[in-house]
């Protein structure tokens, strides 16, 4: 048996007015239909757990299985005091769950936004006076308005060049957080294939781990002219790709 890792913003839904994109609802039908089990894996920080789950069933999208990094955020803040950063949403929902402190935190939390020079000095500042770093997640590239900018991954590399202060993270693409998610399956790595738009952030630590990788050209990259590395298939969206098991008897 085999089973399936599926990303959501970029991969199913757009990112600009996260509506589905061309084939993604039939995709998981498909999927349904044979019995293949799989995951939704998001790096969603934007909206509460069970609200984006609502809103992904409310789209058509038909699944059992879902993960973000806020179901196991509480495993690496604990009892911590944090000083959270990130999209206003993101910052609320910290708020309302953990015990806040900007002035002298254990730990700085971020989220991903279009973070200006004053708040990542600020951020600097805290981390060199001791504060831990915990990343939400560790995208490569984020896409805002129809443009592209450094994900969270690259601000948190960013982070620890400048203050020497290494970080954890909850969700993709932490082992911690793949295996949360292969618990759901019952399979082993090299039974499961993830099908993603972020190819340094999802899949190539993902394929590191015995995984097979689909890219999608829908969301973060445009073109295979834009990567170095090469997942093991590369399809423009998800109706393309239902297409081909469709015409190769899959």
């Amino acid at each position: 048996m085999e089973g399936f890792f599926i990303d959501v913003q970029g991969t199913l839904i757009d990112d600009k007015n996260f509506l589905p994109l061309p084939g993604s609802r039939e995709f998981l039908k498909y999927l349904n239909s044979k019995k293949t089990p799989f995951v939704l894996i998001t790096n969603n920080t934007k909206k509460p757990s069970e609200e984006f789950i609502s809103y992904l069933k409310n789209l058509g999208f038909e699944f059992e299985y879902y993960i973000d990094p806020l179901m196991v955020a509480g495993e690496y803040i604990q009892n911590k005091t944090i000083a959270p950063y990130g999209q206003e949403k993101f910052v609320k929902i910290m708020k309302n769950s953990f015990n806040i402190d900007y002035k002298n935190p254990d730990a700085i939390v971020l989220g991903i936004k279009l973070y200006d020079n004053e708040t990542i000095s600020g951020i600097i500042e805290k981390l060199l006076n001791g504060s831990e770093l915990i990343g939400m997640h560790r995208t490569s590239l984020y896409s805002y308005n129809s443009k592209r900018y450094p994900g969270l991954g690259a601000i948190l590399e960013m982070l620890k060049y400048a203050t020497d202060t290494d970080y954890v993270t909850v969700g993709k693409p932490s082992r911690e957080f793949f295996d949360r998610a292969k618990s759901y399956l019952g399979l082993n790595y090299d039974k499961i294939t993830i099908i993603s738009d972020d190819l340094k952030g999802d899949l190539i630590p993902a394929k590191q781990l015995g995984m097979k990788t689909v890219l999608v050209l829908s969301g973060k990259i445009k073109s295979e002219k834009e990567i170095n590395q090469k997942p093991d298939f590369i399809y423009k969206n998800l109706k393309l790709l239902l297409e081909n098991w469709r015409k190769n008897g899959r």
